[in-house]
C-alpha cells in the first residue's frame, strides 16, 4: 500500500545477477504484446525445486511452491504449462544454475523458458533461489534470491512471478491485487474479497442487509459501497485498515460508487433532489458538484485511468444506453448503438476499451468497445447470463459474474473473450465483482 512499510518479515536479499539483470533492461517487452488477441501461449518448463535438506516438511513446501508458480502463472492465460513427464531432469540430481544445465534438453521438448529452483528450509525459515531462463539463447535472464518464514511462502513465490510478468511484458501483472464481490454465502447480501486467483475469500461487511457496489480506491485501502443497513440505499466508505466507515446518508438513493483515479473523491449517483444524477464527492463524503445532467437516470459511473473522461448509463434516449462525460468542458455523447440494453461500463486500465453487460436475445452478455465508439465484440455466448465485468490491474483479465452453472459464480476469461474459468467456489451467489489497483503487497 501506498506510503506503507511491508508488515511481514519476509527479508527480501535482492540478490540479483547482474549481467542477467542488464540483458533483461534491453530485452523487456520482447516476449509477449499484451494487446495482441492473437497471442501464442509460450511453453514454459517448471521442473519440480532442488531441496537441500531430506526433510518431509521442506519438501512438502517446495512442492508448495511449485503449483503456486505454475498455477499462478497459468493464470496469466501467456504461458502453455509443459507436463513435467516430458523433462529430461533430475532437480536432485541436477543443478538449477546456467552451467548446469543442458539447454537442448528444454529446447528438443519445445520449452523456450525454464524456471529453475532451489529450495531450503529449517523450521519455519524458507530459503529459495529462482531463475528465468530463455532456453533458445541458453541463458539466464532472471535470478532473485527470497528468505522469509514459512508462512510467508505464497509471497515469494508471487514476487518471482512478478518479476517473470515484468521482464516479458513490461507490466507488473496482477499477482498482488485482490478482487471484491458481492456473496450471498451469510444468507444476506454482503461484500467479501479475495486474492487475484480466488485464493483466501474473506468477509468484510457484517451488516445483516442488503449491501451491493464495492469500489476499490486506488490505493486499496478503502472500499466505497452501498448499504441498506440503515433503512434505505446510503452510501459507505470504509478505510480497511482502521474499519471504519463513513456514510453518505442523503435523502433518496446513493449508489454506484467509482474513485476518481488517483484523487481521494468519488462519483456516485445520488437523488436526493429528486432525479437520479452523478455527482462528485470527497473521499469523506462531501458533495463537490454534479456532474451528470439530469435527463433521465444516469448511473454506474466508471472513470478513464486519467480521470478526464467518465463513463456512465442513462435512459434519457429510452432504454438504457452507455455514454461518456468530457469532465473538463462538460459534453456528453453517446457511446453504445447496437443494442437496446447496455450497461454496467467497465473502463479499461489502458484507457483503450469500455467493457459492459448487454442484453442479446434473452439474456446479459459481457460486450466490449472502444472508447472511441468503434469495434464492439460480444466475449460471452455461453448459456445464461453473464454480467458486471471488471478489468484487472494490467488490463489482460476480466472478472465477471455469470449463472451458466445455476447459482451466479464468479469467473475470469481474458480481455478477449477466451479461457473463461471459474474464479472460486462459495456457499450462495457470488456477483458484481470488482478488480482493484495492483497495490496489495
Amino acid at each position: 500500500m501506498r506510503g506503507r512499510l511491508f508488515r511481514f518479515s519476509l527479508f527480501l536479499l535482492a540478490w540479483v545477477w547482474i549481467s542477467a539483470a542488464a540483458a533483461a533492461a534491453q530485452e523487456t517487452y520482447q516476449y509477449i504484446d499484451i494487446r495482441n488477441p492473437f497471442l501464442r501461449k509460450i511453453p514454459l518448463a517448471v521442473p519440480h525445486f532442488k531441496t537441500m535438506n531430506d526433510s518431509a516438511r521442506g519438501a512438502d513446501s517446495a512442492r508448495k511452491a511449485v503449483e503456486l508458480m505454475t498455477g499462478s502463472l497459468d493464470f496469466t492465460g501467456f504461458f502453455k504449462i509443459m507436463d513435467r513427464s516430458s523433462f529430461l531432469f533430475d532437480p536432485q540430481k541436477s543443478g538449477v544454475a546456467a552451467t548446469d544445465i543442458n539447454f537442448q534438453n528444454w529446447t528438443v521438448i519445445g520449452a523456450e523458458l525454464l524456471i529453475t529452483g532451489m529450495f531450503e528450509q529449517t523450521g519455519d525459515s524458507v530459503q529459495m533461489e529462482l531463475r528465468l531462463f530463455d532456453t533458445f539463447k541458453s541463458r539466464q535472464v532472471i535470478g532473485k534470491r527470497y528468505a522469509g518464514q514459512s508462512s510467508e511462502l505464497r509471497t515469494m513465490v508471487l514476487r518471482f512471478c512478478t518479476e517473470v510478468i515484468y521482464y516479458l511484458t513490461g507490466n507488473k501483472g496482477i499477482f498482488s491485487s485482490k478482487i471484491a464481490f458481492v456473496s450471498t454465502g451469510s444468507g444476506k447480501k454482503e461484500i467479501y474479497t479475495c486474492d487475484f486467483d480466488g485464493y483466501a475469500p474473506a468477509r468484510v461487511t457484517y451488516n445483516e442487509s442488503i449491501t451491493l457496489f464495492p469500489a476499490w480506491s486506488d490505493d486499496g485501502e478503502h472500499l466505497a459501497y452501498t448499504s441498506y443497513k440503515g433503512g434505505k440505499p446510503d452510501l459507505y466508505i470504509r478505510n480497511l485498515n482502521s474499519k471504519k466507515e463513513t456514510v453518505v446518508a442523503l435523502n433518496g438513493i446513493n449508489i454506484t460508487p467509482s474513485w476518481v483515479p488517483g484523487r481521494f473523491e468519488i462519483a456516485a449517483t445520488l437523488s436526493f433532489n429528486g432525479a437520479q444524477e452523478i455527482y462528485l464527492l470527497t473521499g469523506a463524503g462531501k458533495v463537490i458538484k454534479k456532474l451528470v445532467s439530469s435527463r433521465g437516470t444516469n448511473v454506474s459511473p466508471s472513470w478513464s485511468p486519467d480521470g478526464s473522461k467518465l463513463a456512465f448509463v442513462s435512459d434519457r434516449t429510452g432504454g438504457p444506453q452507455i455514454y461518456i462525460l468530457d469532465v473538463a468542458s462538460g459534453n456528453e455523447s453517446r457511446l453504445t448503438y447496437e443494442g437496446k440494453y447496455n450497461t454496467q461500463p467497465a473502463w479499461s486500465p489502458r484507457g483503450d476499451k469500455i467493457a459492459y453487460t448487454s442484453q442479446v436475445g434473452g439474456s446479459q452478455q459481457v460486450c466490449v468497445i472502444g472508447a472511441d465508439g468503434q469495434n464492439v465484440m460480444q466475449l460471452t455466448r455461453e448459456a445464461g447470463s453473464s454480467e458486471s465485468p471488471s478489468w484487472s490491474p494490467d488490463g489482460t483479465l476480466i472478472v465477471f459474474s455469470t449463472n451458466r452453472e445455476g447459482p451466479s459464480r464468479l469467473y475470469v476469461m481474458t480481455a478477449f473473450g477466451t479461457d473463461a474459468r471459474r474464479l472460486l467456489l462459495l456457499n450462495g451467489e457470488q456477483t458484481s465483482p470488482k478488480w482493484s489497483a495492483g497495490v496489495f503487497n
